[in-house]
């Protein structure tokens, strides 16, 4: 799944005073990030070096590793020291990627959870000339037309893919979910007509929101987003309890000691607790969560189940 606008993630990564990250420090930590350079990833991770730098002394290097399905960077930090050296800054896929592919790591047990650190609210959007002005009147087209809507997304065995499926069994409704390789070309068909809808994450169609080509439905968030006060949540449309957001989370390999993680976990939060940091992410819609300890270990669990309930009942497979 595309997990960034990239005008988002450059205007993230501008957002960081150049010499904070060349500054000399007393201890480097690798975060190992398992997307492809220059998404919201990257410039996360600058931004809170940023504020842990100056508070700690402490540098954070970006490592990309992308590739199958981000198992190729996951795997590199489940085999990596357990000293707090090496990190993994990981998204849903973490939990779900092990009921979709056979991996040589279990998120539940092959890692140390650090904190959740940040959400991304995903949307349902239509064209600005589409008959749809909310969600109820999208779905009840779909019950009216069972498989005939579409719903384009990042896909296939992806998040939104996933979130599709969610919602199709909450509403008992067929749409059709049409996979496309990012965010950009699924919002093009939006906008040429070939889908009925599409989901993807706020930030990735800000513009053409702005723009007043498209209309936003709903958001999967458990919350209504700060700047559309007046698009409800798909919970308030009528499903109780709906809420996937796009997230990213921090991870140290198992076995790190428990004052390591505790540290690190202290860090991670108070910069993301920090005044100046929130206005930065919510600029895109990215918010900071810090969920740390056992907060985020029973988040993992609970994420790994439901969602890994969701890909069998629904049968998604990956390409």
């Amino acid at each position: 799944m595309s997990l960034a606008a990239s005008g988002a993630a450059a205007a993230l990564l501008a957002a960081v005073p150049f010499g904070s990250i060349a500054r000399s420090q007393t201890r480097t930590i690798r975060v190992i990030v398992p997307f492809p350079p220059g998404g919201v990833a990257d410039a996360l991770v600058r931004l809170l070096n940023d504020h842990i730098n100056q508070a700690h002394g402490v540098t954070l290097v970006t490592e990309n590793r992308p590739g199958a399905a981000t198992a190729i960077g996951t795997e590199a930090v489940a085999r990596a020291a357990p000293d707090g050296n090496t990190l993994l800054l990981h998204a849903n896929s973490f939990v779900f990627g092990p009921h979709l592919r056979k991996l040589s790591y279990d998120p539940r047990t092959s890692f140390e959870p650090i904190c959740y650190l940040v959400r991304q609210p995903p949307v349902i959007a239509v064209a600005s000339t589409s008959p749809y002005r909310t969600l109820a009147e999208l779905l009840n087209a779909a019950r009216a037309k069972p498989a005939e809507l579409t719903v384009a997304g990042t896909g296939p065995a992806t998040s939104f893919h996933i979130l599709v499926e969610m919602l199709k069994r909450s509403a008992q409704v067929n749409l059709t979910f049409v996979p496309f390789p990012g965010s950009p070309p699924a919002i093009n068909a939006l906008l040429g007509g070939h889908v009925t809808a599409a989901i993807t994450n706020y930030g990735e169609v800000v513009e053409q929101l702005k723009a007043g080509k498209v209309r936003v439905l709903a958001t999967a968030s458990v919350k209504r987003i700060e700047s559309l006060p007046d698009v409800p949540t798909i919970a308030e449309a009528g499903f109780k309890d709906f809420d996937m957001d796009t997230w990213f989370g921090l991870a140290a390999p198992a076995k790190t000691p428990k004052e390591i993680v505790a540290r690190t976990a202290d860090w991670f939060a108070g910069a993301l607790r920090s005044p100046d940091l929130k206005p930065k992410l919510a600029r895109f819609e990215v918010y900071p969560v810090a969920w740390c300890g056992d907060d985020y270990v029973n988040f993992i669990k609970q994420q790994y189940d439901e969602l890994g309930r969701v890909i069998r009942d629904s049968n998604i497979r990956p390409e």
